[in-house]
């Protein structure tokens, strides 16, 4: 009986490593399935994401803002390409100028593109003296584009001061750029900037904000939707963004 009762046991034992096996390569496969196909998709993206370009809207245009880090810029292919219109990084601060802006300037009029000229905005230094800054190195100029005011932490000065002050500084450079350039400044706000020195709520200058997942939730006249994107005549990376030209000339 003894012996009997043992013979079952004796035989099963083998089946359990080896089913324990099949079902560990199984798992193995399987999660170098979804690893193979993981790479499939990042790679994809990957070669899809710079040249993608959302659909327009009747009353939008595509363009691109650029500065020094973009090189030297082939605006007649640019333009080729289908950009209506630039952005051109002209200063910093109180004393740093582009590199690249004059020639950025003449060359993207030259090939038919509308420009305009945007000022980083540093927490380090008044803000009239950065718009006596601004207005020498991108005066007023007949049919250029409103001038922008880029609002980030992200690259500024790792000084953090009141949000009162920061703000009292902000509008007395609004005050004297648009007093020289006779309309509202474009307001380019970094979601770290609206953290920390929340801006969009109190103005009703038209802004310009930044969403990667699709067309922003709040109320915008230019909308940059790509940090990599992929132009005829930029060697690299290059933001894309689209433009409600009407709302922003008005």
């Amino acid at each position: 009986m003894t012996g009997s009762s043992e013979e079952p046991a004796r035989h099963g034992t083998p089946a359990a490593p080896a089913s324990r096996s099949r079902r560990g390569r199984r798992w193995l496969v399987a999660v170098v399935a979804l690893l193979v196909a993981a790479a499939a998709l990042a790679a994809g993206w990957y070669l899809w994401f710079p040249h993608h370009r959302p659909g327009l809207c009747a009353d939008e245009s595509l363009g691109i803002d650029v500065s020094h880090h973009q090189g030297a810029v082939d605006w007649g292919a640019v333009a080729g390409d289908g950009i209506d219109f630039a952005y051109l990084k002209a200063s910093e601060g109180t004393g740093w100028v582009d590199s690249r802006f004059a020639e950025n300037w003449s060359g993207a009029d030259d090939a038919g593109v509308l420009r305009g000229a945007y000022h980083f905005f540093t927490l380090c230094t008044p803000g009239g003296e950065q718009a006596e800054h601004f207005l020498r190195t991108a005066p007023p100029e007949a049919g250029a584009l409103p001038p922008a005011v880029d609002l980030e932490l992200v690259g500024n000065c790792s000084a953090r001061p009141p949000a009162e002050e920061v703000m009292d500084e902000l509008d007395a450079f609004l005050a004297v750029v648009e007093e020289a350039w006779g309309t509202d400044v474009l307001l380019y706000v970094g979601e770290d900037w609206e953290g920390e020195y929340p801006v969009l709520d109190r103005s009703d200058r038209p802004r310009w904000l930044v969403s990667f997942l699709g067309r922003p939730d709040l109320t915008w006249t230019v909308w940059q939707f790509s940090w990599w994107g992929s132009v005829d005549g930029i060697e690299g990376d290059v933001d894309l963004d689209v433009a409600r030209l009407d709302e922003l000339r008005r």
